[in-house]
């Protein structure tokens, strides 16, 4: 079991062996909403390179439930390119929609959008970012 842990990879985890500095360990970066959380654990200092794996993980975990960041080995993006604010809602003023983008449990791209003609711009918008937010849940969950 202890092989199978260290040859997988671990979300947010990396492996680091500089042999010039003698530096060999596991670093950590938990980020959320635009803060980096990370610290280095020493192979030397925790006991050997699975004792010091388990405690990066335990590390992480803590730190995301501290944060209250859902546990997660899927990519998530929290931060928005758009001037909506909102992770994949974007506004399309030449078509008069939201457009809603998302990926589906199985990692394929979904998009769907919502008319500002037909629900107005502040409802068009909540509806957009609702089926955003449904969309998310669902593959998190899955």
């Amino acid at each position: 079991m202890s092989k199978k842990i260290l040859l997988e990879k671990h979300k947010d985890i990396a492996r680091i062996d500089q042999e010039s500095k003698r530096t060999h360990g596991w670093y950590v970066r938990v980020r959320y909403f635009g803060k980096t959380h990370s610290k280095f654990f020493s192979d030397r200092k925790c006991g050997g390179r699975y004792s010091s794996l388990l405690a990066a993980l335990a590390w992480r975990d803590e730190t995301e439930i501290k944060l209250g960041k859902k546990r997660t080995d899927r990519h998530i993006v929290t931060v928005s390119n758009t001037k909506t604010g909102v992770v994949g809602v974007r506004l399309n003023d030449k078509l008069n929609r939201y457009e809603v983008s998302w990926v589906n449990p199985s990692g394929k791209q979904g998009k769907t959008s919502v008319s500002i003609k037909k629900h107005g711009k502040k409802n068009a918008f909540e509806k957009a970012c609702d089926i955003r937010k449904i969309k998310e849940d669902q593959r998190l969950v899955a």
